[in-house]
């Protein structure tokens, strides 16, 4: 059975910050690529079986944006190093270490070895359009292969059409990659989900609030929810992040609220989590943020969003404090 290979490189990077080339990472402009490309193929029905990514920044965000774009989980991107300024001999390899389950199989690199590697596997020179590039960044190629990933020799490959982010829609289907009405972002950025973390200490209740990420008023972890996890453990995943705690989330949401995001309405749902690890200082990435615990009634005072204190009202009267 004849397989396909899809060759993306990595979305429009910043060269505006002074990191080495490994680090760069990705303008706006290149997330939104890279989900544009993500939204596409799972609109094609394209879905990769097997993603793998150089791990240069660029890279592996280009692969997680438009992963996440596709509804797939981000975790399952597997990393090779080898796909970082890699030439075709380097490439190949890659692929002859593919395992023979996977039909289709996404490379996410970067140029000029993706190029070359298209038009050898091609067998051939491809015409290059107007503007003189073969795959700009966040553009995808697909190539149709015999079925054996191990063994590829020139000229093996029949190519299926090369496709440009910069020519699909500029605005993301919603609520799914079938709907009508078109958002700033992709669908899933609309649904979120946020924790109230608390714990008993010395018999009282306590509430942890955290700065927000620009420092301007208090908040608790609240986030864009992963498409391939539950609402539950991407809750978990923000207040391990902004917070620096992890703990049992509760399975019934204590409410829910909706703001202004992104030209629409995003939509927050509050668990509350029973803090069961502190991540000390030196160790949590956001620690410039600042955390407190604080009681029910001081944490009603202090965090921004008005929604937010009947639900921290009702969790003190669940927990009898």
């Amino acid at each position: 059975m004849p397989r396909e290979l899809m060759l993306l490189r990595h979305g429009k990077s910043d060269w505006s910050e002074q990191v080495e080339d490994f680090a760069r990472p990705l303008k706006d402009r290149g997330k939104r690529g890279a989900q544009r490309m993500g939204v596409w193929l799972l609109q094609q029905e394209l879905l990769p079986d097997l993603v793998i990514s150089s791990p240069a920044e660029r890279a592996i965000t280009t692969a997680q944006k438009a992963v996440k774009a596709m509804g797939l989980n981000a975790r399952s991107i597997a990393r090779d190093r080898r796909i970082y300024a890699a030439r075709v001999d380097d490439l190949m390899r890659v692929l002859a270490d593919v395992p023979a389950g996977p039909q289709r199989v996404m490379l996410v690199g970067h140029n000029p070895g993706l190029e070359e590697l298209t038009e050898y596997l091609v067998g051939q020179h491809i015409p290059l359009p107007s503007d003189g590039k073969l795959l700009p960044t966040a553009t995808l190629a697909v190539i149709e292969l015999p079925d054996e990933w191990d063994g590829l020799k020139s000229g093996d490959g029949q190519l299926i059409g090369i496709t440009r982010a910069s020519s699909l829609p500029k605005q993301f289907p919603f609520p799914d990659h079938k709907g009508k009405e078109l958002r700033d972002r992709p669908a899933y950025y609309y649904r979120q989900s946020s924790v109230i973390p608390y714990r008993i200490n010395e018999g009282q209740l306590e509430i942890l609030v955290v700065r927000s990420s620009k420092m301007k008023h208090w908040v608790v972890p609240k986030g864009v929810s992963d498409p391939a996890t539950s609402l539950q453990a991407s809750a978990a995943k923000e207040a391990f992040e902004e917070a620096g705690v992890k703990g049992e989330v509760g399975e019934e949401a204590l409410g829910s609220y909706r703001y202004e995001k992104w030209g629409a309405e995003c939509t927050v749902q509050v668990y509350p989590m029973a803090v069961t690890e502190i991540i000390p200082e030196a160790e949590w990435e956001e620690n410039h943020r600042g955390r407190e615990w604080l009681t029910p009634k001081q944490a009603m005072k202090r965090v921004k969003q008005e929604e937010l204190k009947p639900m921290i009202q009702a969790l003190a009267e669940q927990l009898g404090s």
